[in-house]
């Protein structure tokens, strides 16, 4: 929902075509958490904090997702260094879009999704990894879970 009201999806929030959703802005928190620990037990490092004042915003205006451009600098590279932890990309060696399925069987990514792949920005990709993790139809998340990393 965003801060209208209106139930959009997070692509089209604002006009922007790529977006941060809220579960990754909470995935880098806890990795910076873990990575940079408070130095004196109570004040957080400048990364989190920075990461923490953007969740914030979007709680505070009842939006899941913000544009990357609204981030301040330090957010959105301690967004990006958490981002290069994450696997890059759903596939799990089963892509049954090779037989002209429009959706992958294996990775549920779609045929441009997957042909596009390395073209996409981390934005990009990590809205479709969020669309893929909603559905959970893709075999990587039942029949063949013990493939994938993520």
């Amino acid at each position: 929902m965003n801060a209208g009201g209106n139930h959009e999806p997070c692509a089209t929030l604002a006009g922007a075509t790529t977006v941060i959703h809220v579960t990754d802005l909470e995935a880098a928190i806890n990795w910076w958490r873990e990575h940079s620990p408070s130095p004196d037990g109570i004040r957080a490092v400048p990364e989190v904090r920075a990461l923490a004042e953007a969740y914030a915003l979007l709680s505070l205006s009842r939006t899941t997702c913000i544009a990357p451009a609204a981030l301040p600098p330090l957010a959105l590279d301690a967004w990006l260094a958490w981002y290069s932890t994450t696997p890059d990309s759903p596939c799990i060696a089963i892509c049954s879009t090779a037989q002209g399925d429009p959706v992958c069987k294996g990775c549920g990514r779609t045929f441009d999704e997957v042909q596009h792949w390395p073209a996409l920005s981390p934005f990009e990709k990590r809205g479709v990894w969020h669309r893929i993790l909603l559905e959970g139809t893709a075999w990587r998340f039942n029949r063949y879970a013990e493939r994938s990393r993520s």
